[in-house]
């Protein structure tokens, strides 16, 4: 009598061999994760680049071989899932799906071509990736918070940048490509405002206001934690909490007391 292959499917071992590599402990899955972090980190700086050259072939190029990369990770991303309907409904998923958009489709979005920014949403949003980070890097670990924070602020001077981009660079002479966009953003959410650079329309002057609004009550405070983070890294020998208020005297969780290094400033 034949014997019966007992071996599992070769799609559940590629499978497997997948989330090894985007979710496993071993150095080739932490280089894996780096070359995507590196490559994540590449592609937000070409869009930055090349926003001046939308049209040229050479960019059209560029932007369809990115495209590829994208929707092959995104792809692996979504097979090796363990909760695919939850992994659909996360933001980042949906930045990826509308750069992959503007990558292949960029005559049909027209304006929104600059949405492809989006994908700055990826950035150290993997904890595997902030567990390699924290594992590997002592520089990583004491300064998480403010490397946290800085990515976060310059998310949101690329979102807030997209929007003047987005309603302003077809009307605006002002406004012609994406650095013109930049720093008129800079400007207003640091409220200089040189004057030199204004927003069109009864539209355009609403964005203005809210992106002033916006500068005074988040912008301020993000460059804030970044000067200045709001916990310090501080393990204590009872209980093994790391995070800290910078001014903390006993700790939180166990009430042990604390000698944290401090300068004793305000």
């Amino acid at each position: 009598m034949a014997s019966q292959d007992t071996s599992p499917p070769k799609s559940a071992t590629w499978r497997e061999t997948f989330r090894g590599l985007y979710h496993g402990h071993e150095p080739g899955a932490r280089r894996f994760r780096y070359g995507i972090l590196a490559f994540d980190i590449f592609t937000i700086l070409f869009f930055i680049g090349s926003s001046a050259y939308e049209y040229e072939l050479w960019v059209l190029i560029a932007d369809a071989v990115i495209a590829v990369f994208i929707a092959v990770d995104l792809g692996l991303r979504w097979w090796i899932a363990f909760d695919r309907r939850r992994f659909l409904l996360q933001p980042a998923t949906w930045a990826d799906l509308i750069v992959i958009l503007s990558l292949l489709a960029p005559a049909l979005l027209g304006n929104f071509l600059f949405l492809r920014v989006l994908r700055a949403l990826r950035l150290l949003r993997s904890y595997r990736v902030l567990a390699d980070l924290r594992q590997e890097f002592g520089f990583f670990r004491r300064n998480e918070e403010v490397i946290q924070s800085s990515i976060n602020l310059l998310v949101f001077v690329f979102v807030m940048t997209a929007l003047v981009y987005v309603t302003q660079h077809t009307t605006n002479p002002g406004i012609a490509n994406y650095i013109d966009a930049l720093y008129f953003t800079v400007t207003a959410l640091t409220t200089t405002g040189f004057g030199d650079i204004t927003l069109q329309g009864t539209g355009g002057r609403l964005l203005s206001v809210m992106i002033l609004l916006l500068g005074v009550a988040l912008f301020l405070r993000l460059v804030q934690t970044v000067v200045r983070p709001v916990r310090t890294i501080h393990e204590c020998p009872d209980c093994g909490l790391t995070r800290h208020d910078t001014d903390a005297v006993h700790c939180k969780h166990c009430g042990r007391v604390l000698h944290i290094t401090t300068t004793g400033g305000d």
